[in-house]
């Protein structure tokens, strides 16, 4: 074995954890073609897309083609299995431990109900912990782009889902261009409050 084939052999062998991974980011277009399907919702993708990863040259252009694909996204079952394919992909890399952002604003917008997405993820998180002995949580991020008053009633939505117990913090996510994060400064003090 080489010193290379042993460095990568160490590296698989090693428990890891994953600490920052957007969920959605980890839709891969062969799940997001399946969704589409299911869902009977026509998938946009561009031309070179293949079916384990899309095609983008900066931030901008991943993000249309990121809120494209995950236009598939519409049950509670969508997200489970969106949520178990990254699971089972990261228990493959020997991950021990996940903390996995996620997009509601994103999702509510185009009339996903909040507590679809929440079930369907802690399903998934359930099944990781006793199928791959691996732990798993939420942390539910605002978008930056869009409004205080989105993220407030975003907020009020996870205090008042039955399924809040998988989210163990809150972020920003999204275009950071003109979207300074004191402008969510008060969510994140309501935040403190509400769960301190």
């Amino acid at each position: 074995m080489s010193g290379r084939d042993a460095l990568v052999a160490f590296a698989r062998g090693c428990p890891k954890a994953e600490l920052h991974v957007h969920l959605e980011g980890t839709l891969e277009p062969w799940l997001a073609k399946q969704l589409a399907q299911r869902n009977s919702v026509e998938l946009q993708l561009p031309p070179s897309t293949s079916d384990t990863s899309y095609p983008f040259h900066d931030l901008p252009s991943f993000l249309a083609v990121y809120y494209g694909a995950m236009s598939v996204l519409r049950t509670s079952r969508d997200f489970e299995d969106l949520t178990l394919a990254y699971l089972q992909k990261a228990r493959e890399q020997n991950v021990k431990h996940v903390e996995m952002f996620f997009d509601p604003q994103a999702h509510v917008s185009r009339g996903v109900a909040f507590d679809e997405i929440l079930s369907g993820m802690r399903v998934a998180l359930l099944r990781a912990s006793k199928e791959f002995d691996m732990s798993a949580t939420a942390i539910m991020c605002f978008l930056r782009e869009e409004s205080v008053p989105s993220a407030t009633a975003t907020l009020d939505a996870a205090l008042a889902s039955p399924y809040r117990d998988i989210i163990v913090g809150v972020g920003l996510d999204s275009n950071e261009q003109d979207n300074p994060p004191n402008k969510f400064a008060g969510i994140f003090q309501r935040v403190r409050q509400e769960t301190s």
